[in-house]
């Protein structure tokens, strides 16, 4: 009878937020997304500083100054090594969160944050500007794998009426990172001659903190038992994560998406790609997270009362009619006293788009649309467009930029208004539904049946059976 009972409480006692996911989400937050959003910007206010000791630098070792050419390809690879390494990073995600778990994941994951931290920090008295360039990469490599296995922990963490709300947590923190870096690079503060190294080597403090607190939070109860085969540790968990004693019914809706995935094993990238029941997942998340880097930028609290569907639709709809707006803005400019005013509002519209729906939601989406084997190669493939698509945006900008002028932002707008067309006629909501209810919806788009391990029944019937099952048992 309790197990019945589970089902039909009511929404705000089972999907409420305890103290133990809270906490969880703020730790993990803090001490991976936050770095992440740090080192995007942290060079960025000190930048002419660094640069002067790339020159001084050279000239002790040359007894000649830099040439200017050979210092912008140094700034550039300074620059450019943080997306290159976040790219490696999330081809590293599959492995390692199968074999070390999420939580385990992101405790590893410190060391590519603290070891380039101590080498950002002591590399003016080394005398060395490889010593950056190489800890951009490393700490790169932190940012591709938090900005993926972040969202898939607290994805498997919450419960699905609260996954959305969660789930952009990370990228809340990613801006709070951006805001603090460029508030400790004002000039008065880290942003100058002798501050600019601590500036760098401060992004180790928060891996320090997460090293200390995550261990007391629990692994992902999914990852236990679907992967692990631990029903006793995922229970104390889920029993720990939900404030309840009973969490009989969200275990069997674990049992039943293992059995109904139990033939596959863990998918790789290969084995991805061929699967048809996976393939629109596929295509929709490529979709997102290239127009997410190819359109632009950062995150609000409002994805659990208007659903992500909507909210990728109207952030990619505004992005769309900002960036056409701004063309138009900045080629009358010279001519219009108060046009720059216009240009103004335009970005401010875009960001205000884009932190609706395209900076944060495809991280949720991204979760909710596989099923535990195939969610690793899944983050590993987003991750890795998320980043190539990043890089590619920072070297070929400049470019645009110089030969096309004010209408290069009309390319932003056809990115923004074709990922618009495919979420309207692919992307279905999610909202409140299982990971097993999504799987399911895409199975139809698919063209296939998703069935159980033993190959007998639909997905639904089973889902049913299992639940009057859990009910007779209790009785």
């Amino acid at each position: 009878m309790e197990v019945e009972e589970e089902w039909e409480k009511p929404v705000e006692r089972r999907g409420r937020l305890t103290a133990v996911l809270a906490l969880a989400t703020l730790v993990s937050a803090f001490g991976s997304s936050f770095q992440y959003g740090y080192n995007v910007a942290v060079i960025n206010s000190p930048s002419p500083f660094m640069q002067q000791f790339y020159n001084e630098t050279y000239m002790e070792r040359n007894g000649r100054p830099m040439e200017e050419n050979f210092l912008t390809l140094l700034w550039s690879l300074s620059v450019s090594m943080y997306p290159l390494g976040g790219f490696f990073g999330s081809l590293m995600v599959a492995p390692l969160v199968n074999k070390l778990g999420r939580k385990g994941t992101l405790l590893f994951n410190n060391i590519f944050s603290i070891v380039p931290a101590v080498m950002m920090g002591v590399s003016e008295i080394a005398k060395s500007y490889e010593i950056i360039i190489v800890a951009r990469f490393i700490v790169g490599i932190c940012a591709g794998l938090s900005s993926n296995v972040v969202p898939m922990y607290l994805g498997e963490l919450s419960p699905k009426h609260l996954r959305g709300a969660i789930g952009i947590i990370p990228q809340l923190f990613i801006t709070i990172g951006i805001l603090s870096a460029q508030v400790l690079g004002i000039r008065n503060i880290l942003g100058n001659s002798t501050g600019w190294t601590l500036m760098l080597g401060l992004t180790g403090i928060p891996a320090l903190i997460e090293l200390l607190l995550l261990p007391f939070f629990p692994e992902s109860p999914r990852y236990m038992l679907i992967q692990r085969g631990e029903e006793k540790t995922a229970k104390k968990a889920l029993q720990r994560l939900r404030g309840l004693d009973n969490v009989d019914a969200e275990l069997s809706e674990m049992r039943l998406e293992d059995q109904s995935e139990r033939a596959e094993g863990h998918l790789s990238v290969l084995s991805l790609l061929s699967q048809r029941s996976l393939r629109w997942q596929l295509v929709s998340i490529i979709v997102m997270n290239m127009g997410q880097q190819l359109s632009g930028v950062n995150a609000v609290f409002i994805v659990e009362a208007s659903g992500r569907r909507l909210l990728l639709l109207c952030g990619f709809g505004i992005c769309c009619g900002a960036c056409v707006l701004l063309t138009v803005a900045l080629n009358l400019q010279g001519n219009v006293t108060w046009m720059p005013y216009i240009s103004i509002t335009c970005v401010i519209v875009y960001v205000i788009g884009h932190a609706i729906g395209p900076s944060p939601i495809p991280y949720v989406v991204t979760t909710e649309m596989f099923r535990q084997s195939a969610r690793p190669a899944a983050f590993m493939v987003a991750g890795s467009v998320h980043w190539l698509s990043n890089f590619t945006v920072g070297l070929v900008f400049p470019f645009l930029e110089r030969g096309l002028g004010p209408y290069s932002f009309i390319l932003f707008s056809v990115v923004c208004l074709v990922t618009l067309i495919y979420i309207w006629l692919v992307v279905p909501e999610t909202k409140n539904k299982t990971f097993l209810e999504i799987c399911q919806m895409f199975a139809k788009r698919n063209k296939v049946e998703i069935k159980l391990g033993d190959g007998e029944r639909p997905l639904k019937e089973s889902k049913e059976s299992l639940q009057d099952a859990v009910k007779v048992t209790a009785f």
